[in-house]
């Protein structure tokens, strides 16, 4: 910029937010924290593929939920380990709203076994399941985002124990910082395209059984979490909200950790 030239005029407030005539595609959206999103996205004004093992769109479900509140969105069932599902699965979200702008990868599973009682089978689901699916369907968004010549945003939703594991999660641990790595390679990569890549980290986050399943994680991090409670599927929602909205156009191959502040605390 000229030093003696104006600085441009701020992008409207009211619009920094607003996601109207784009279209997302959530992996893993037909429940928890997927679903959240799913719906943030719908309410700033993305029609959404609810892409998930099954598609549903029964009352209750997540494209229901969505359209009860005045926005568009469809299901589409999609195993995003299989190479051929996924390509099908993004081609037929274009076929239905014309486009794909906005790709969030949050199908996950999260097994608890102590590393020596893991099974190969084990390992390779995880790996699967949480890191494999994240380079098909980046492969196949960003091959469209490219023929589209509009650039995209992508946000892959990997957690705080990919930068600091914890016990009978070494699979999981290990996926999630390989996401992370896949997240800052894919904006290096696909930059030039105007696609931007970043992922969010949350840490502990609500779940109906939570405090049934696991009381014990449930005590530590409460003990622990600097802003005093659990994490809601609505906080993660934000933040992916956040980074594929226009309020974070020039931000790429960052991680945003939601977390409450647990990684603050010295490790020592």
């Amino acid at each position: 910029m000229d030093p003696h030239e104006l600085p441009p005029e701020p992008h409207p407030v009211a619009r920094l937010l607003d996601l109207t005539g784009t279209v997302a595609f959530v992996t893993g959206s037909g429940r928890g924290i997927g679903a959240a999103i799913a719906v943030r996205l719908a309410d700033a004004g993305a029609a959404v593929v609810v892409a998930a093992r099954t598609a549903d769109e029964a009352p209750g479900s997540t494209v229901a939920r969505i359209r009860s509140r005045g926005g568009t969105a469809r299901a589409i069932a999609v195993d995003v380990t299989d190479e051929t599902q996924v390509g099908a699965a993004i081609e037929a979200a274009v076929g239905s709203f014309g486009r794909l702008d906005t790709l969030v990868n949050c199908a996950g599973i999260q097994p608890v076994t102590p590393l020596a009682e893991q099974s190969a089978e084990a390992w390779d689901a995880v790996i699967a399941t949480n890191l494999r699916s994240v380079f098909l369907c980046t492969r196949a968004a960003a091959r469209i985002f490219v023929a589209q010549g509009t650039g995209g945003a992508i946000v892959n939703v990997a957690s705080i124990e990919g930068l600091q594991p914890t016990g009978g999660h070494s699979h999981y641990a290990v996926s999630k910082a390989g996401m992370l790595m896949h997240t800052r390679a894919a904006a290096l990569e696909l930059g030039r395209h105007g696609i931007r890549v970043n992922a969010v980290s949350p840490g502990l986050i609500w779940r109906s059984d939570l405090e049934q399943t696991w009381p014990d994680g449930v005590r530590r991090w409460l003990a622990h979490v600097p802003l005093g409670r659990l994490g809601e599927p609505d906080d993660v929602a934000d933040a992916v909200l956040y980074l594929v909205s226009p309020m974070a156009r020039f931000v790429s191959g960052a991680n945003l950790v939601v977390d409450g502040g647990v990684l603050a605390h010295p490790t020592w």
